[in-house]
């Protein structure tokens, strides 16, 4: 929770704190290193400059690597992240959580490419295909990439149990579960097929990410990234489905709907936004196609936004009863994450 001088202010003035006192807590909590993620120039530093520094290693990687060989690939990688790994040390050592966490998350993010230098080294790449199109191509052999960046992932998390951490794990697991499809095909998957993969697969990460943050609610928010790209393959494999049939339509409009009340339940915004999403597109649909030429349809569709609003008052109203009432229903440690996260 960050304190902020008018918070301090008012505790003097309720006489909760002495002047004094208050003078001398925000001196020491302002050379207390940053512990957790904000909103301010220094952390955007932080996140930009860690981003930059992983998008060269991967992302951006071009071709003229390819001029080193397997072998110099693999230790040029193996000394990067021995780079890396001592300043993640150093950082957290020294308090500053951001910033080792970046670090702990770059040894991640170099696993792929050293896996892949050593396969290209010991002669074991079964084609043609560079490392550059890892980020690009759904092929089955990328699996061995995965597989390794996840064990190196868990022992990293292990050791430094940072919440961005999750990041390149949860972009692994989203690459595995595109490249599975792959190999169950074949080949290269149709499009249906990989669409299916990515919805079970969107499904199983949100359901682990929600299992995560039970377990995490009070240590960290360890599950932020799981949610998101759990979410995202989930939705976006479920958008890429395609049905004549309204009533299919219809129950994809009830499943963002779905969305939107599971991101108020468990208090994730990113459930909101996608379900927002989805059902801007049913309702756009039924503008463009089903009500084309019905001049019913807007005052309809603002009767029912209006709608909306007063079931926005009558909740707000009654939140904290229905709340408590709903609460009393959920498992104990389903209760303390929801308290933990409204906190």
């Amino acid at each position: 929770m960050k304190v902020t001088r008018k918070q301090l202010d008012s505790a003097v003035v309720e006489e909760i704190l002495s002047p004094e006192q208050a003078e001398r807590l925000l001196d020491f909590l302002k050379e207390q290193p940053a512990s957790g993620p904000r909103f301010d120039f220094t952390h955007v530093l932080y996140y930009m400059g860690g981003l930059i520094a992983i998008g060269a290693m991967t992302l951006f990687m071009n071709l003229g690597w390819e001029s080193f060989g397997g072998w110099g690939i693999f230790f040029i990688s193996v000394a990067y992240a021995g780079a890396a790994l001592q300043l993640a040390g150093t950082f957290h050592k020294k308090g500053y959580a951001v910033p080792a966490g970046i670090c702990a998350a770059f040894v991640v993010a170099l696993a792929p490419l050293a896996i892949y230098g050593l396969q290209q080294g010991m002669g074991w790449w079964p084609d043609d295909s560079t490392y550059r199109q890892y980020h690009r191509y759904i092929k089955w052999h990328w699996l061995y990439l995965e597989l390794g960046t996840l064990a190196v992932g868990a022992v990293i998390a292990f050791i430094y149990r940072y919440p961005f951490l999750q990041m390149p794990i949860a972009v692994t697991l989203w690459y595995m579960s595109m490249d599975i499809a792959a190999m169950l095909a074949g080949g290269r998957p149709d499009f249906e097929l990989r669409a299916l993969v990515s919805i079970y697969f969107g499904l199983a990460m949100a359901l682990f990410a929600f299992w995560v943050d039970i377990r995490s609610a009070k240590s960290g928010d360890y599950a932020f990234w799981l949610y998101l790209f759990g979410v995202m393959a989930f939705w976006g494999g479920l958008t890429s489905q395609h049905s004549d049939s309204e009533l299919g339509k219809f129950i994809y409009f009830t499943v963002n709907l779905l969305l939107i009340g599971i991101g108020v339940v468990v208090v994730r915004r990113i459930f909101v936004i996608f379900g927002a999403l989805g059902c801007s597109i049913y309702l756009g649909h039924l503008a463009n196609e089903v009500f084309e030429n019905s001049w019913l349809f807007p005052f309809a569709l603002t009767a029912i936004g209006l709608a909306i609003i007063y079931l926005g008052l009558l909740w707000q109203r009654n939140e904290e009863r229905i709340t408590r009432k709903v609460r009393s229903f959920l498992p104990p440690a389903f209760r303390e994450l929801l308290a933990e996260r409204r906190a």
